[in-house]
């Protein structure tokens, strides 16, 4: 990290990590639902000085404010605020975004939405999508819902290594890195996780919403990262997300499952492939686009007509 931003987001200070602050090009990275945005230096690294990466640590987790009203601050509704506040701090019209897991849905939600869908240029999605599975969404909200409290530094971080297994993190200095960075010292001398546990909070409070309809009305060019062994994105959904975005970008990620921690080149090389990639990203559909699509759905409905005839 080469800076640090604290940006006032109504009661809340959201930080802002920073890489290569003076580069040309910037790319939103925002992380999942327990972690924050230490976990993208290997990826600012392996992209290199000509990209600005800003990451910020969503509001009860990392170097950001806790909420004091859990039940209003956590939640997508409100992430979007902040999102949102980032951008117009930042001065970003436009601008790339790499989101793992809840990041992802939080990138996909604004690229969906009719007022700031424009805000996004590419949408990289890291491990989710419009459905995902709920034995895996049970287990996910089922650890972070208690408060996890270890007597040593070591046993902490044995923990973190066995809930983040799937990670695909394979060397041991990387995994006590993680650890450093996911710790904080209790009152009474324990250890215990950098995030404020009623993050779970947001499993009761937050609408559920059909996410297939914002899926399919996102405009800009859009990327799927899936781990192979994935808990919660199901290797039948993406398919299902290309048929909805004929023009999506995949990439599968081998021996590793929720998340991907996009910290080598072979995860990262695709990765820069698809934002440097020159392409028509138009939000809204042009004329041409919105006259197939009205031909389309005369042809449907007379393909219907004849079916009732006939049958």
């Amino acid at each position: 990290m080469d800076a640090l931003a604290f940006v006032r987001v109504r009661e809340l200070d959201v930080a802002v990590r920073i890489w290569n602050p003076n580069a040309s090009r910037t790319l939103i990275a925002w992380h999942g639902l327990a972690r924050h945005g230490g976990d993208f230096s290997a990826l600012a690294r392996e992209l290199g000085s000509e990209w600005r990466i800003l990451a910020p640590d969503t509001p009860g987790r990392g170097l950001s404010s806790w909420s004091l009203f859990p039940a209003h601050d956590y939640l997508y509704s409100h992430y979007m605020t902040v999102a949102i506040a980032l951008l117009d701090h930042f001065k970003l019209e436009r601008v790339d975004w790499l989101g793992t897991s809840m990041g992802g849905l939080l990138g996909m939600l604004i690229a969906a939405d009719p007022q700031h869908s424009g805000r996004i240029s590419k949408l990289i999605l890291n491990d989710i999508g419009p459905e995902l599975n709920k034995q895996g969404l049970i287990e996910l909200a089922s650890y972070f819902s208690v408060t996890h409290r270890f007597s040593s530094f070591s046993e902490l971080q044995q923990a973190l290594s066995q809930h983040y297994k799937s990670f695909g993190i394979t060397s041991e200095a990387a995994w006590r890195e993680l650890a450093l960075n996911s710790a904080r010292r209790l009152p009474d001398g324990r250890w215990t996780y950098h995030f404020d546990p009623r993050i779970s909070e947001q499993f009761i409070h937050d609408t559920p919403r059909e996410t297939w309809a914002d899926w399919a009305s996102i405009r800009c060019p859009v990327m799927v990262i899936r781990g192979e062994q994935s808990t919660l994105l199901d290797a039948t959904t993406v398919p299902r997300m290309a048929e909805l975005q004929p023009s999506l970008v995949t990439l599968s990620v081998p021996n590793c499952g929720h998340a991907p921690m996009l910290d080598r080149p072979e995860q990262v090389t695709p990765i820069e492939r698809f934002l440097i990639r020159t392409e028509k990203t138009d939000v809204v559909p042009n004329e041409q686009t919105q006259a197939t699509e009205v031909n389309s759905t005369i042809i449907q409905w007379l393909t219907q007509q004849w079916r009732k005839w006939w049958q």
